[in-house]
């Protein structure tokens, strides 16, 4: 019965809209695995007597390790079956998430957190792979923006359900739960989730295919080709940019609030990452049907919505930390989070507008990377600038950032469609 209810769900022409509601899910656990623990940092502050810096450092081992697999998770997704490889993944770091509930040492704390991003590093390059061979461009948009929610979902629940438990049961409990459900989502993916046919990629229900490129190719060879296209290279470098801010405020959000408002560890917990995350999703939702429809009338119609989400954000990320009233810290969070959403809508699909299909895998594995390597940075950057400036200050200084990315976009744009 269980195999005629997947031979009957596959074989759907829906069933790529399946995909994506099944990737979802998993990212949802993706995002909030990793934010779970910066809402309870003044308690692992207290608990393991730690710095800033040292906080800092909690944060960054997850990225550094997820930006140094990060290629070598895309070049084996082109390789094995991206279904099978999501699930494995998705395993692995539920268990260890739940297994960081059992920290009793800094060490120990820091080497959980780097096997989290190792597992993780595999999640993204085989989703988006996943995802662009079953949507082609008419609807690659609007898919991985709708995918794209459950980064801000599980953001927003990672942030709010642990900090909300740190404060009746304690700082580990949450991680025994995030851990848990994942490895029950893992279990229902086996037998629901599978990869495409063989013969065609994107468009397999209606619409142009794309051929399949069989031909295999080494770690060397998928490096120049997409370091040697130059428009491949302006996207991986604004992508850096903008995670680099989106991890500040991941990060240091609740600690901002909870130190310059004087927030319990709860209401910081869920402010610092519902506003800005539920502006987001409206966002990406939008900048998904934008995009789709701007690249029907532009060749760099992707790009150009893009840039229209970094320039819009520059003024709310000023207001955001050099607000004196909550109100316009939240105004700020809500405008930021609007208009990221419409650049994070385009990431993946703005780069397969120049990447093959078959090095789609390592060129989302690699831009990952690259991304995750300049947010590493960001936390402890932050922490050291915190010593002679405020949280605010710092989180006021990234709308600098995002104006010159926006300026970099509309160039891209500007080359490609006029």
């Amino acid at each position: 019965m269980l195999k005629e209810l997947r031979a009957r769900l596959t074989s759907s022409p829906r069933y790529r809209w399946v995909v994506v509601s099944l990737l979802w899910m998993v990212c949802f656990f993706n995002y909030a695995d990793r934010q779970a623990i910066f809402s309870v940092f003044s308690l692992l502050k207290t608990e393991f007597a730690l710095s800033d810096v040292q906080l800092g450092v909690v944060a960054a081992c997850f990225m550094w390790m997820y930006a140094i697999f990060g290629p070598i998770a895309g070049w084996i997704t082109d390789r094995v079956s991206r279904s099978r490889l999501i699930v494995v993944a998705l395993s692995f770091w539920s268990l260890v998430t739940g297994a960081t509930a059992l920290a009793h040492s800094y060490p120990m704390l820091v080497a959980l957190r780097a096997l989290g991003g190792l597992g993780e590093a595999f999640y993204f390059p085989a989703a988006m792979s996943l995802i662009g061979s079953y949507h082609g461009a008419s609807t690659r948009s609007r898919a991985m923006s709708l995918h794209q929610t459950s980064v801000y979902a599980g953001s927003i629940a990672g942030g709010a359900l642990s900090a909300y438990v740190a404060s009746k049961s304690g700082w580990r409990v949450s991680f025994g739960i995030f851990g848990g459900a994942g490895v029950l989502l893992a279990l229902l993916l086996l037998v629901l989730l599978r990869d495409p046919d063989v013969g065609t990629l994107s468009e397999p229900y209606g619409g142009p295919a794309e051929p399949v490129d069989e031909r295999e190719a080494g770690l060397l060879e998928n490096l120049k080709a997409v370091f040697g296209n130059g428009s491949v290279v302006v996207l991986i470098a604004v992508f850096m940019g903008a995670n680099f801010v989106a991890v500040i405020f991941l990060t240091w959000l609740p600690t901002f609030l909870l130190r310059k408002f004087h927030m319990d560890l709860a209401s910081a917990g869920l402010n610092g990452t519902a506003y800005l995350q539920l502006a987001s999703v409206v966002g990406v939702l939008a900048g998904g049907l934008l995009a789709d429809r701007a690249s029907r009338r532009w060749k760099g119609g992707r790009q150009l919505v893009q840039a229209i989400g970094l320039l819009g954000g520059v003024p709310f990320l000023f207001l955001t930390g050099w607000s004196l009233a909550i109100r316009g810290v939240v105004l700020g969070m809500i405008g930021f989070g609007l208009f990221k959403g419409l650049y994070d809508a385009n990431i993946f699909a703005s780069l397969y507008d120049f990447v093959k299909p078959a090095r789609r895998g390592f060129a989302a594995g690699l831009m990952n990377s690259l991304g995750w390597l300049g947010g590493g940075v960001a936390p402890i950057a932050v922490a050291a600038a915190a010593t002679h400036f405020s949280l605010g200050v710092c989180l006021s200084a990234t709308s600098a950032i995002y104006l010159v990315l926006a300026f970099s976009t509309g160039l891209l744009f500007w080359r490609r469609s006029v």
